[in-house]
């Protein structure tokens, strides 16, 4: 009897001491995972403080770049920063000078901050390589929120400061170079090259998926412009979304604006006898056919006619080299966009094309590089006092810039003019008769 009641009461012990050893193992766990969950103090509540040693970081982009002599060369350094060093110095210069953001700062505890040529080169390496902006972090000792930040302050502050002089049409002196070009080339009067790209939007949302996808399937935005032979951008229109065609972002486009208004340079050429005012955008066929715009012929029968489409369509693959010299450089702009707003995307794509206008001028005279070598515009406002007279001649411009008539006469002054310094009747006879014998 005794035994038996001494065996119950150790049974009851060890059922406690089981249970009891359950809800520790139940309370650590739980203690553990709310110490897990629990906000790392940081700086900012619910931050997590990273020792990223800004001054390495610092320290090895000087000693792989900046010093007297660095580990990489010149030669290395234009191809992995898209441009020379002379050009980054001086752009380092002008943001540091514009804006606050670039100048080396310290915080309230006295730690220094990102110097201006850190967040420069982070910001450049964003744009030139795209990609994740947190695959940066290692190198540059940056955070992600910081390199993004980085990114849309530098963009904007080269707009502010170098868009009025890279990103302008065209002036009296840039038009008589481009007409001397033109004259070389058999086109007397062709101020450039015009045709669109797009830019996919990853991040565009669900909702827009139908005003921003075309027939490339995926939500886009359309970037419209105009480049010269050296591939130089006269004009940029960026924002229109994906389903437009290249007519739509034609109507919405601010490229003739300054022509219409009458605050766009003289031009004045002659062509087969005759005497033209309005200078023209070689384009392809799509475009409609404006005085301005000057197209390939359809369904073209003569041997006057296969010449001048022959030369039309070389020439026209100015503007379309130039989207992907941009694309190479830069190729931010290649792949999906991973931005939210389509106004950082406009800011981006302005950025690019005055990097790339700049990198022409400072490498004039340097070896060019190739593609391999490499690792929108706002509508301008009328004046406010107007009056009906000024609106009547607006309109009248608009007119003379769609002239149908103008377009036939000029184009058929081309043919006859292309004709008469590369035309070959003997070989072009017989590339006709072999386009039109069936194999």
């Amino acid at each position: 009897m005794w035994f038996k009641t001494r065996r119950r009461r150790c049974d009851v012990h060890a059922r406690m001491f089981a249970e009891h050893e359950l809800l520790q193992l139940t309370t650590i766990a739980r203690m553990a995972e709310e110490e897990e969950n629990m906000p790392h103090r940081g700086s900012v509540v619910g931050r997590r403080t990273i020792p990223r040693d800004r001054y390495s970081g610092y320290f090895r982009l000087m000693q792989d770049y900046f010093i007297q002599q660095p580990v990489y060369g010149d030669n290395l350094f234009r191809r992995r920063f898209r441009m020379s060093k002379n050009m980054f110095n001086d752009i380092c210069e002008a943001v540091a000078a514009a804006n606050r953001y670039f100048r080396l700062t310290h915080n309230a505890a006295g730690q220094a901050g990102f110097s201006t040529i850190q967040k420069v080169t982070a910001a450049l390496r964003m744009l030139a390589y795209g990609g994740p902006a947190d695959s940066l972090d290692e190198y540059f000792r940056m955070g992600e929120s910081t390199i993004i930040e980085t990114v849309n302050k530098f963009t904007r502050t080269i707009v502010v400061i170098y868009g009025e002089e890279y990103l302008r049409q065209p002036n009296t002196e840039d038009i008589a170079r481009l007409l001397r070009k033109a004259e070389e080339r058999g086109f007397p009067g062709m101020l450039g090259s015009i045709d669109c790209m797009h830019w996919e939007w990853e991040k565009c949302p669900t909702a827009w998926h139908g005003q921003y996808r075309g027939h490339h399937k995926k939500p886009t935005i359309i970037l419209e412009a105009v480049a010269s032979h050296d591939l130089w951008v006269w004009h940029a229109f960026f924002g229109m979304p994906g389903s437009c065609n290249d007519i739509n972002v034609l109507h919405r486009s601010p490229v003739f604006d300054n022509l219409s208004s009458g605050h766009a340079p003289e031009v004045n050429f002659t062509v087969n006898g005759r005497e033209y005012n309005m200078g023209y955008y070689l384009a392809d066929g799509i475009y409609p056919p404006w005085a301005t715009l000057i197209t390939p012929i359809p369904a073209a029968v003569s041997n006057k006619q296969n010449r001048f489409n022959e030369k039309q369509q070389e020439y026209r693959k100015d503007v379309e080299r130039t989207f992907g010299v941009l694309q190479a450089k830069y190729a931010i702009i290649k792949g999906p966009s991973r931005m939210w707003d389509p106004g950082d995307m406009k800011y981006i794509v302005q950025c690019v094309i005055i990097l790339h206008n700049m990198g022409i001028k400072y490498e004039r005279g340097m070896e060019q590089l190739e593609i391999e070598d490499y690792e929108g515009a706002s509508r301008p406002s009328l004046d406010p006092n107007r009056n009906v007279s000024e609106v009547q001649q607006l309109i009248n411009a608009h007119r003379q810039i769609q002239s149908r008539t103008t377009n036939e006469q000029l184009k058929n002054d081309l043919v006859d003019h292309i004709w008469n310094l590369h035309g070959s009747s003997t070989e072009i006879l017989y590339k006709s008769l072999a386009h039109q014998i069936p194999s």
